[in-house]
């Protein structure tokens, strides 16, 4: 069951935020990036900074080039869709994704929010991306400031 976004109270946060956004199933991928955006940037974040890529698989090489030479980056938001189909090729791609944003968050100490969504279908890529009550990409821009604050506090 999808859970109805909460909005945030939303106070300038300043930081400097990467979104590594997958070409491939456009339309649920770019309506997870405008709304990431969106709540960005109605927090009054200082930057963003967009990178596409051809798909899901090709995210974990932007994420740690980003992570090891951006300075001053407060998170990097990672949006991806994965359809399943009738092989296990989906789901190797997906457990990949998955295993090296980890690598990369814990290596460089910084938050890397995986949005890299895999599906069993389209029914399920049109709740979670076109639906603004329960679009994953609201929820990972969330996500990234929440993170961005407690690593902050943390160094200070």
């Amino acid at each position: 069951m999808l859970r109805k976004i909460q909005p945030k109270k939303n106070q300038s946060h300043g930081g400097s935020f990467a979104i590594v956004a997958s070409r491939y199933n456009a339309r649920y991928v770019d309506a997870m990036l405008r709304a990431a955006k969106a709540e960005l940037w109605r927090a009054d974040v200082s930057r963003i900074q967009i990178v596409r890529v051809p798909g899901a698989y090709e995210i974990p090489v932007v994420a740690k080039r980003l992570a090891r030479t951006a300075p001053g980056l407060s998170a990097i938001i990672c949006l991806g869709v994965i359809l399943r189909g009738q092989t296990v090729h989906a789901a190797h791609i997906g457990e990949a994704v998955n295993h090296a944003l980890m690598q990369i968050q814990l290596a460089h100490e910084i938050p890397v929010i995986h949005e890299v969504l895999l599906l069993e279908n389209v029914e399920q890529a049109r709740a979670r991306c076109l639906n603004p009550k329960h679009n994953r990409g609201t929820e990972a821009a969330q996500a990234a400031m929440a993170m961005a604050h407690v690593v902050e506090k943390l160094r200070g």
